[in-house]
């Protein structure tokens, strides 16, 4: 699936294209898992949360489904968990092949288009490239948001293990950064998107 490349630098502790506000507060987020169960991600309150907002179809969402998964089987003792969500078409009826197709796992459900805009502060006027990648800290605070057009994603293993290691260092109580100072995010030089954007999906 080929991508639009939005003509925008970004850098990792700035505004995203979207205008979202890093760190913040995480809202609650419901999940529904093709079984009929719901999750929270205020269960998961205490853990370091990495959520995947996807599309089912997106090569570049599998990609990092992959290595979520990856570091889930590496950190998940530690506290860390992974969750998915899909908000394309069909994607209750495609979840199930999504999980079993990747050997995911972690859980990956369902969430609205609606619901998945307003918590990652995105305007439903702007495109948007997924995967969208929102790592919230123990005291459930998002402390990193990053587009599939983000630097990060050129070396996303490497960069989504420095990311999960900051968190999983912090203790629970710790206070996040301020508006506008480092936080924990890794750092990268370059603003230009990677190649692997060219597997992103774009949201219409």
């Amino acid at each position: 699936m080929r991508a639009n490349l939005l003509p925008v630098a970004v850098t990792l502790a700035a505004l995203s294209l979207a205008g979202a506000e890093v760190p913040r507060p995480a809202p609650e987020f419901a999940v529904k898992l093709a079984n009929g169960q719901q999750l929270l991600l205020s269960q998961y309150r205490g853990k370091v949360v990495a959520l995947e907002f996807l599309l089912t179809t997106c090569p570049a969402c599998q990609e990092a489904s992959r290595v979520l998964n990856q570091m889930y089987k590496q950190y998940g003792p530690r506290g860390f968990q992974p969750i998915g969500v899909a908000f394309n078409d069909m994607a209750m009826m495609l979840v199930p092949d999504y999980i079993k197709n990747l050997g995911l796992t972690f859980p990956v459900g369902v969430g609205t288009r609606e619901s998945v805009l307003d918590f990652l502060q995105h305007s439903p006027i702007m495109r948007m490239l997924v995967p969208q990648l929102v790592f919230v800290d123990r005291r459930g605070v998002i402390r990193a948001q990053y587009s599939a057009d983000d630097p990060f994603f050129q070396d996303k293993e490497k960069n989504m293990r420095a990311q999960i290691e900051a968190l999983l260092a912090e203790p629970a109580g710790r206070a996040p950064a301020s508006k506008g100072a480092p936080s924990a995010q890794p750092k990268a030089s370059s603003h230009a998107a990677p190649s692997s954007a060219r597997s992103a999906g774009r949201v219409q």
